[in-house]
C-alpha cells in the first residue's frame, strides 16, 4: 500500500511535538517537509524545536524549512507562555550553536507550493499552527489549495468558547486575517479540529503519566518537556479550563494529526460552512458554523464533533515507542 504523503505546518509546542511523533511513527504516512511559522514560540525557537523532536526519534532527513514569523497583516502579538517561552517547557538547555545550517534555505511558504505542485492531488497539509504560511501561499499561488488532496486544521472552535479571549482560540487568534483567509479561499476539502472537540475528547490524567513513563527516547523527551509546564498541571488546567469541560489530559494538535493517520478515530463530523469573525472587541478570531446556510457559502467543511478515543489514545501511546 503506497503511503500517504503530508507536510505538516507547525508553531512547534510540546503539543505539536506530540503531533509530529505521531506523524513519524506512522508506518504508512510520508513526510515530506516540516514548515514553521510563529506562534507557541518565536520562529527560531520553532525552527529549533523541529529539530530536536526530529533529532530524538532519528529523522533528521526529514526537511525543515523557516516560514512566517508574524501574522499577514498587523503587528505581531504577544507571544503565549502557554508551553513556557521556548515552546518547550523552558527545560531544555543543549541548543545546538549550528542550529541554522540544518534548515532548508528555501522559504517554507515557497517549498510548500513547490512539494504539492510536484505531487498533485497526492498531499495533505496538517496545520498545527496560526494560518500564517497557508495565506501567504494562496496570495503566491492562488491554485494552490487546488492542489492539495485535503487539508486538516487544529483551531479555532464551535461553541464560541476561547482559551486566549472570551470567544477565540490561540491559533486563529494569533492571526485572524489569516484563519479567514484560509477558510474563505481554500476550496479543498477541509477537516477541523478544533480546541472544544479536543477539550470534550479528553484523556484522564492517568493516561498522561502512562504515556510519558514509558521507557523510549520520545517518551523520555516528552516527560521532560511537561516536567515545569503549567499546562500539564492537573491543578493549574483543572483552574483554567476546567469550569468549561472538566479535569483531563489535552494533547491538542494530536487530534488532527490523529484524523489525518487514521479518518475512523473521528466518529463524527459536523459538515457545514464556516466563517471566521474579523471584528468585535468579543468576537473576533471567533469561528462561526453555519448550519443554517444564512451565509449563502458553497462551499462546506468538516468539524469534528465526536472521537473514539481509544483508539486516540493506541495512536498517541505508539507515537512515543519508537527506538
Amino acid at each position: 500500500m503506497s503511503k500517504k504523503l503530508v507536510i505538516i505546518d507547525t508553531d512547534c509546542g510540546i503539543d505539536d511535538a506530540q503531533a509530529l511523533f505521531m506523524a513519524l511513527a506512522a508506518p504508512r504516512v510520508q513526510v515530506l517537509g516540516i514548515s514553521c511559522v510563529f506562534g507557541n514560540a518565536d520562529i527560531n525557537n520553532v525552527c529549533q524545536n523541529v529539530l530536536r523532536v526530529l533529532s530524538v526519534c532519528g529523522r533528521e532527513e526529514v526537511p525543515v524549512f523557516c516560514g512566517c514569523g508574524g501574522p499577514l497583516v498587523g503587528a505581531n502579538k504577544p507571544l503565549s507562555d502557554h508551553f513556557g517561552t521556548d515552546g518547550l517547557g523552558d527545560v531544555l538547555k543543549d541548543k545546538d550553536p549550528q542550529w541554522e545550517q540544518k534548515i532548508q534555505r528555501e522559504h517554507a511558504v515557497n517549498a510548500m507550493i513547490r512539494l504539492v505542485s510536484e505531487h498533485q492531488s497526492q498531499v495533505s497539509l496538517v496545520a498545527l499552527g496560526p494560518l500564517t504560511n497557508l495565506a501567504m501561499a494562496i496570495r503566491l499561488d492562488p491554485e494552490f489549495p487546488k492542489k492539495l488532496k485535503d487539508l486538516y486544521i487544529m483551531g479555532g472552535n464551535m461553541e464560541g468558547k476561547g482559551n486566549v479571549t472570551l470567544c477565540a482560540e490561540f491559533n486563529f487568534l494569533m492571526d485572524v486575517e489569516s484563519a479567514y483567509v484560509v477558510l474563505e479561499e481554500f476550496l479543498c476539502t477541509t477537516y477541523i479540529a478544533t480546541w472544544e472537540y479536543a477539550f470534550r475528547n479528553k484523556l484522564p490524567w492517568e493516561f498522561f503519566e502512562e504515556l510519558i513513563n514509558q521507557d523510549f527516547p520520545a517518551a523520555r523527551f516528552m516527560k521532560t518537556v511537561t516536567s515545569q509546564c503549567w499546562a500539564y498541571s492537573r491543578e493549574a488546567m483543572m483552574k483554567k479550563q476546567g469550569v468549561y469541560f472538566g479535569p483531563g489530559f489535552v494533547s491538542y494538535d494530536a487530534y488532527a494529526m490523529a484524523a489525518f493517520i487514521d479518518s475512523s478515530v473521528v466518529r463524527e463530523s459536523i459538515h457545514c460552512p464556516v466563517r471566521v469573525e474579523l471584528q468585535g472587541s468579543i468576537g473576533r478570531g471567533m469561528m462561526a458554523l453555519d448550519r443554517t446556510d444564512k451565509l449563502k457559502k458553497t462551499h462546506k467543511v468538516f468539524v469534528f464533533d465526536q472521537c473514539d478515543v481509544e483508539k486516540f489514545g493506541q495512536l498517541l501511546m505508539m507515537s512515543l515507542r519508537q527506538p
